[in-house]
């Protein structure tokens, strides 16, 4: 079997990996450099902390990847392990949490619920006196996505895909032959027509556009979310978890040196930008706010804090946040739509493709709920824990 892969970032090659590695002949093609849609401006958070099962679920599976990756594909992706805490200032907000919690222990997710004074015990800065609750997971983190992408690059040439770059998508023919899982396709690029079997779109923040070739109309609209570096007044300690004032949409964790990664979208507005066309840049607006709002939540961000860079990077944001994970039609398998988790979670998505490609279902875990058609008939679920 041919598969052809629409989007060199780190959910296509991981998709590349799990099909080469079973035997699939995959081409991968990158309309730029690998890496450079979004994987490489992604903040590199890892966690099981979410509000429904199935983002719980596709965490868990993809932890197992992340916690042995180093010695499974011999590069070491700087995975700290220093937790996140999520922050309540309502009282609602930290009800739910209290019951996410319980979902999230009974899937095995060692997360509890914490007291406000208990929180600042993984957050020594934290004005305690602002919340009503938190939630911490020591096995949650970050890692760094660039070398993630590098070891399953490394690894799907090894097992034989291949993969370019500078090959843009141009069209796609789909004819359908009978069977429920492959189809005679064929692939335009600019430097010849690939005939394959399966054509999987990957194409993160231009995962809408991609779809229209094969005519599909996804709900995944590109929005443009910014990130700071923040040198904070006081140092953040190495220790400090990744913190997110849910109920602002204001987060932080530590970096190099005692500086802070800075993150969050304050504005009412939300508007889908052009994956072509937007600013890379950070705006200094914008990053004053996330500084003040960052200073709302712990004591690091007095007055004294600067602002040493920072950089803008899409979130292909889908209408509940869930990513749409399927084989769409025969020949079709899309995996989009990820609104900010796609890189945490693309070792299980990059699993669940190969298995809808040779298998024709999923097998790794339930993805029913993923499925686009849950738009239509209004079952969509709303993932909460999003920053």
């Amino acid at each position: 079997m041919h598969v052809v892969v629409c989007g060199g970032g780190v959910v296509g090659l991981a998709a590349a990996h799990y099909l080469a590695r079973r035997g699939a002949e995959v081409t991968v093609c990158e309309a730029g450099s690998l890496g450079s849609g979004n994987t490489d401006r992604s903040a590199g958070g890892i966690r099981a902390q979410f509000s429904t099962e199935v983002n719980v679920r596709l965490s868990l599976a993809s932890l197992e990847v992340w916690d042995e990756f180093e010695t499974a594909f011999g590069v070491d992706i700087a995975h700290r392990r220093s937790g996140y805490l999520f922050l309540a200032r309502s009282a609602e907000t930290a009800e739910r949490f209290r019951e996410q919690v319980r979902m999230q222990n009974d899937l095995g997710v060692p997360s509890e619920f914490l007291s406000p004074d208990a929180a600042r015990e993984h957050c020594p800065e934290l004005h305690a006196e602002a919340f009503h609750g938190a939630t911490y997971s020591p096995t949650d983190g970050f890692a760094d996505p660039h070398l993630a992408l590098q070891g399953f690059s490394g690894a799907a040439r090894e097992a034989g895909a291949e993969i370019r770059t500078k090959t843009p998508v141009l069209g796609v023919e789909i004819e359908e032959t009978g069977d429920p899982v492959t189809a005679d396709v064929t692939v335009d690029t600019p430097d010849e027509r690939l005939d394959a079997d399966v054509f999987v779109n990957a194409a993160g923040a231009w995962a809408r556009r991609v779809g229209s070739l094969v005519g599909l109309d996804l709900p995944i609209a590109p929005r443009r979310r910014q990130v700071a570096v923040v040198a904070p007044e006081t140092p953040v300690p190495e220790s400090v978890p990744l913190t997110i004032d849910l109920d602002t949409g204001s987060y932080f964790r530590p970096e190099r040196e005692g500086q802070a990664l800075v993150g969050g979208h304050f504005a009412d507005e939300d508007p889908d930008v052009d994956p072509d066309d937007y600013d890379t840049g950070m705006d200094l607006d914008w990053a004053v706010e996330a500084v003040e709002c960052a200073a709302d939540t712990a004591g690091y961000f007095g007055p004294e804090s600067g602002i040493v860079r920072g950089w803008a990077g899409l979130y292909a944001v889908t209408p509940d946040h869930h990513p749409i994970v399927e084989r769409s039609k025969p020949g079709v398998v899309t995996a989009g739509g990820f609104s900010g988790h796609g890189f945490q979670h693309s070792p299980a998505t990059g699993k669940l493709v190969a298995e809808l490609c040779l298998d024709g279902e999923a097998s790794l875990l339930d993805i029913s709920r993923l499925a686009g058609e849950r738009f239509e008939h209004g079952e969509s679920e709303d993932e909460q824990n999003v920053a």
